[in-house]
């Protein structure tokens, strides 16, 4: 009888993580939860404690020493405990401590350090002093995009052979009934299908007073009844908290009816959203991979996406790219699309064809053939 492969997911941030992040581990244990094999066993652990996600300093500090607590003690006794033959963690960090293990992490990008002024001094000396020590301690380490492994080599000298490409999927929800979906457009005072969206949290990255400033112009152009919708909330991180620029830049064009911040949505609500908008604008300056671009094609969206970093990569032939940093060339690429029907069919053709490249389930089975290797199992 071949010996059972048991592995140990660290399921902790599952209390704390949101959009991107929190949507890979949620989705992840779906997959392992109903994985059909006898010969691997794989093991939930997380903390008892409830995890800060608040924005006061002295607890954040407290939630670090914690977070290090369960990292570098609890989880490595707990999976020792299991027996377990890999540790993975899709938070970045894994145990520096190995009691007769392998671990796993998975890195989804290198914005702390493309990115420094971003990130709080004592999480950014943590990571470095914890995280990525132990990422070149472990077997392997997954990344979503060949963009990301790139600046991971670049800015951490991981050995290249070590870190793995594994996609990621669209986020698994609920479509909204009709109903509720007329609900929701009443409520935030649009119709269908008649506003350009955007999804995420609002960070500086996002680049989103860019697209505001843009859309301002194109409200000029023979779309006044156009809107523009952007779902997401504010960060908890303050450094990197763009919120304030956004409602600053919609003031000063008089566009407080016309852009509409939609603050946190159920993903019913983000589902009836994406099924009902005309295109879906990704002007972000970085990213790590941008599941929104998945979930964009399974609603049969036009999808435009800035130039650079991972969006080409997981967009393909599917997407419009433009400038992040060219007003005049964001502006062009959205009327192209705005103005040609066409287009958009052939669009939304090739974002359904390009779609069936990304599935969780692809990124979990090509997951577990990393786990085997790491633990030496054929």
């Amino acid at each position: 009888m071949a010996k059972v492969l048991t592995i140990a997911v660290d399921v902790r941030s599952l209390q704390a993580a949101k959009t991107g992040t929190k949507t890979y581990l949620e989705e992840l244990c779906r997959e392992f939860k109903n994985w059909d094999d006898d010969n691997i066993k794989f093991y939930f652990l997380g903390g008892k404690s409830s995890v800060y996600t608040g924005h006061q300093k002295k607890f954040k500090l407290l939630e670090h020493v914690k977070h290090q607590l369960w990292k570098q003690l609890i989880l490595p006794l707990k999976a020792f405990q299991k027996k377990a033959d890999i540790v993975f963690c899709t938070d970045d960090c894994v145990p520096l401590m190995h009691l007769g293990y392998q671990t796993i992490p998975v890195i989804h990008d290198a914005f702390c350090f493309e990115m420094p002024a971003n990130y709080g001094r004592a999480w950014l000396w943590l990571y470095k002093n914890t995280a990525i020590p132990a990422a070149k301690r472990s077997a392997f380490v997954v990344t979503p995009t060949e963009w990301a492994k790139k600046q991971i080599i670049h800015f951490t000298d991981i050995c290249s052979s070590k870190l793995i490409v594994i996609a990621e999927g669209p986020k698994s929800m609920i479509s909204a009934s009709e109903s509720d979906t007329v609900q929701l457009l009443s409520r935030l005072g649009i119709s269908r299908p008649n506003y350009l969206l955007h999804v995420g949290a609002m960070y500086k990255r996002k680049n989103l007073p860019a697209l505001i400033g843009v859309f301002a112009q194109i409200k000029k152009m023979g779309y006044a009844d156009l809107k523009l919708v952007l779902a997401g909330s504010a960060p908890a991180n303050q450094i990197d908290n763009d919120y304030a620029a956004i409602v600053n830049i919609i003031n000063s064009h008089n566009l407080q009816s016309d852009v509409v911040l939609t603050g946190y949505l159920a993903d019913t609500e983000l589902n009836a959203l994406y099924a009902n908008a005309t295109a879906y604008v990704f002007p972000s300056t970085n990213e790590g991979f941008g599941i929104p671009v998945l979930e964009a094609f399974k609603n049969k969206l036009p999808v435009l996406v800035a130039s650079n970093t991972c969006l080409p990569e997981v967009g393909g032939d599917a997407v419009v790219q433009f400038d992040p940093t060219d007003d005049e060339d964001m502006l062009a690429k959205i009327k192209m699309v705005l103005d040609d029907t066409n287009l958009r069919e052939e669009m939304i053709a090739k974002g359904v064809e390009r779609l069936k490249q990304f599935s969780w389930h692809k990124t979990a089975t090509q997951l577990i053939e990393v786990f085997k290797r790491a633990a030496n199992v054929h």
